[in-house]
């Protein structure tokens, strides 16, 4: 060991280092003569690092340059201690020569490790290739002759975890994963592959183990584990079902053994529909629940059914053999019956050769006991997450949804579950995405022929249609299609006519109120066809804010604050219609909701025109009803309320009528900075200059509050 006279050191900087190199120097040894390669590449960098501190405090040689030269050499080292790469244990071994061999051993292996980690990148992209072509055993060869160069690279572990997983090698992935948890305790993708092995395994509760942590390394992939979690539960709740029907089928209980013998009778080959089309209803009569259900899958159910000659020809639309129909339904209602609620058998029939091409095929079919079992069974996956899913990754949507709006003139149940479909599968913002670039195809031609023929539509179901194309307008993209069509605004505004026209009952009131929802979503967007549009958008406001339904007034109102800012001649359109009028009602009589857009709208009114403005003045009369607005919580209404009153400040006299009032009181704590919303006190603010412009008299009182003083402080913090 070597022991330095501490006294003759320069700086107490090189003084510590050296008392660490004496300590640590043990260790050094021990890992880099272990068996464990990540122990002597950590050890390796530590040496580096020691070596690395060494030199930004001065010169090695200088370094080792003593006054008095105390060192004593060890001659009898232990046996079992020994020495780094390149060290001899003798006493002619210097403490210079100790530094320059270990920086030299140093170097050598950076360089080594440097060519290593080239080679092992080449390796490990040979193997990514492999992996995409399928060939996995090569794509772990690469990677473990990649390992052989480096150690401790993460990504060769995670990799070939992979690989190993798609080889069914279950337990060599989840080694694989802990190694790459040794070199980097927070890798996301090692959690990941050592849950779906440990899935393999059946060790469910480590599986969930596995994807927890995730969450807690980074909490923002909580979707990701959800997916993860979901695959853990179906699995375990599959695994759970057949132990459970196998113990039944074993006890000889009745519909567990008479399962499987009809699936037996069934299995005969090349007999005619109506045995198939019996023999299948019998069956579909003994599944109960979900030990049956089970029992069907377990014993090859979906096999014996949807190999069989016989019925695959039966699900076509085009054969014309005897009993063929009511074969093909006794099919869809035993798919009904074996996958309702059981989410293992309904990603079987699903994944299944040909299933999604039939269902897709007989949703077209013209016969309506056909359409009605092959959209109720749709319907059944669209009721979840996990159904929704399956249809998505599976069938066709654009013809899916062309076949849905084709029933929109059905008068019977099929159109209530197809719509029922449309509606849940738009509620789902994957289903939005995905479907956003056949919209324009797919749907909007059918929904605006449906639009201008609601006399031969299905009324029952037409509002809950539209509300369903409106759910789909949420996403931006296919807003932006129905914002930007022309013929969508047209047939929206026939159907409104036909709305205006009709008997007003409870079926026609949910048409209009979905009809505003919808071109309220619409409304959102800003382009030249809904300015060109906004004067017969706004006619018909204005006929509407007649009727006296609460709903159909509240979402009209909102609509005209949406069509007005896009529009002078829509504006002035309103006003020679009496809107004024009918806002100020809204605002001394109103729900706080009609009384946020009611005032909307007399701001915009205000704003582009002066027939507004002296119309208000001469209906709030001292403006009680604009000054008792500022006092609202809800500051949209109150911005806007002060935004009405600063307008009608040019309207002469109207300043002079607020001189008994606090109304710079009002202004003044709004401008102050008491608002969250900057645009409150910018509105504040002007409406406080208009006001002693226009009456000077209130710069007095303005004074005497400090209020210039106010107004300059906080003016300069809004932007």
């Amino acid at each position: 060991m070597f022991h330095q006279s501490m006294a003759n050191r320069k700086g107490t900087n090189v003084l510590i280092l050296l008392m660490l190199f004496d300590v640590c120097r043990g260790e050094l040894v021990k890992e880099m003569n272990s068996s464990d390669a990540v122990s002597q590449q950590r050890a390796a960098e530590k040496a580096d690092q020691l070596i690395s501190a060494f030199k930004e405090n001065g010169e090695t040689e200088e370094l080792c340059k003593t006054r008095l030269n105390r060192t004593v050499i060890n001659n009898k080292p232990e046996r079992n201690e020994a020495a780094p790469c390149g060290l001899r244990n003798d006493a002619d071994t210097s403490q210079e020569n100790f530094m320059k061999l270990l920086e030299k051993d140093a170097q050598e292996r950076s360089e080594r490790r440097k060519e290593n980690t080239m080679l092992a990148n080449a390796l490990k992209e040979m193997g990514n290739e492999a992996f995409a072509k399928g060939d996995y055993e090569t794509a772990v060869q690469r990677y473990s002759e990649g390992l052989e160069k480096l150690r401790d690279m993460q990504v060769l572990y995670t990799n070939r975890a992979q690989a190993y997983i798609k080889l069914e090698k279950y337990k060599e992935a989840v080694n694989d994963c802990e190694w790459a948890l040794k070199c980097n305790e927070k890798c996301l993708k090692a959690y990941v592959h050592m849950g779906r092995a440990n899935l393999a395994l059946k060790n469910y509760e480590e599986a969930h183990r596995c994807y927890q942590k995730i969450l807690e390394i980074d909490p923002k992939q909580e979707r990701l584990v959800k997916d993860y979690t979901n695959q853990v539960y179906c699995e375990e709740k599959k695994n759970t079902q057949e132990k459970k029907a196998l113990e039944e089928f074993e006890q000889g209980k009745e519909n567990a053994t008479s399962v499987l013998e009809v699936l037996q009778k069934l299995a005969k080959p090349d007999q005619v529909n109506l045995y198939y089309a019996g023999g299948v209803r019998l069956l579909t009569e003994r599944i109960k629940d979900c030990t049956e259900q089970t029992l069907f899958r377990i014993n090859n159910g979906f096999s014996i059914i949807n190999s069989n000659t016989i019925v695959q020809r039966s699900l076509s639309v085009k054969s014309q053999e005897p009993f063929n129909d009511e074969l093909c339904i006794s099919v869809l209602i035993l798919w009904q019956a074996v996958c309702k609620g059981n989410e293992e058998n309904q990603q079987l029939l699903m994944q299944w050769a040909g299933t999604t091409e039939c269902l897709i095929e007989l949703l077209a079919s013209e016969k309506s006991d056909i359409q009605k079992e092959c959209v109720a069974l749709v319907l059944m996956y669209s009721l979840t997450e996990h159904g929704r899913a399956l249809l998505l990754q599976n069938l066709d949507q654009t013809k899916l949804l062309e076949r849905l709006m084709g029933y929109m003139h059905h008068q019977d149940l099929i159109a209530a579950n197809a719509v029922g479909i449309m509606a849940n599968l738009a509620a789902d913002k994957k289903f939005r995405v995905q479907f956003r670039p056949n919209f324009a195809t797919a749907v909007m031609p059918h929904f605006i022929t449906l639009l201008r023929n609601l006399s031969s539509a299905n009324r029952a179901v037409l509002p809950q249609c539209i509300s369903t194309v409106s759910n789909m307008a949420g996403d931006e993209g296919i807003r932006k299609q129905l914002a930007d069509s022309e013929e969508c605004w047209e047939a929206c505004l026939v159907a409104m006519d036909g709305y205006l026209s009709s008997s007003k009952d409870s079926q026609h009131r949910d048409i209009a109120i979905a009809l505003l929802g919808l071109m309220l979503n619409l409304s959102l967007e800003r382009n030249t066809v809904i300015q060109g549009q906004a004067v017969n958008i706004t006619a018909r406001c204005v006929t509407l804010l007649c009727c006296m339904d609460g709903d159909i007034i509240t979402k009209t109102t909102r609509l005209l604050s949406h069509i007005l800012p896009q529009s002078n001649e829509a504006v002035d359109e309103a006003v020679k219609a009496g809107t004024v009028k009918k806002m100020f009602k809204f605002l001394k009589a109103g729900g706080q909701v009609t009384v946020r857009y009611a005032v909307m709208t007399l701001a915009v009114c205000t704003k582009q025109s002066r027939q507004a403005s002296e119309e208000l003045v001469k209906l709030d009369k001292k403006f009680c009803t604009l000054v008792k607005l500022q006092s609202v919580e809800d500051e949209l209404i109150v911005g806007n309320a002060v935004l009405c009153l600063s307008q009608c400040m040019d309207v002469p006299g109207a300043a002079t009528a607020l001189l008994n009032s606090d109304i710079v009181k009002i202004l003044l704590k709004h401008a102050g900075g008491d608002a969250r919303k900057t645009t409150v006190q910018q509105n504040a603010a002007i409406a406080l200059g208009k006001l002693c412009t226009a009456e000077p008299r209130h710069l007095s009182q303005l004074r005497q509050l400090h209020g210039l003083e106010i107004l300059n402080s906080c003016m300069k913090h809004i932007k």
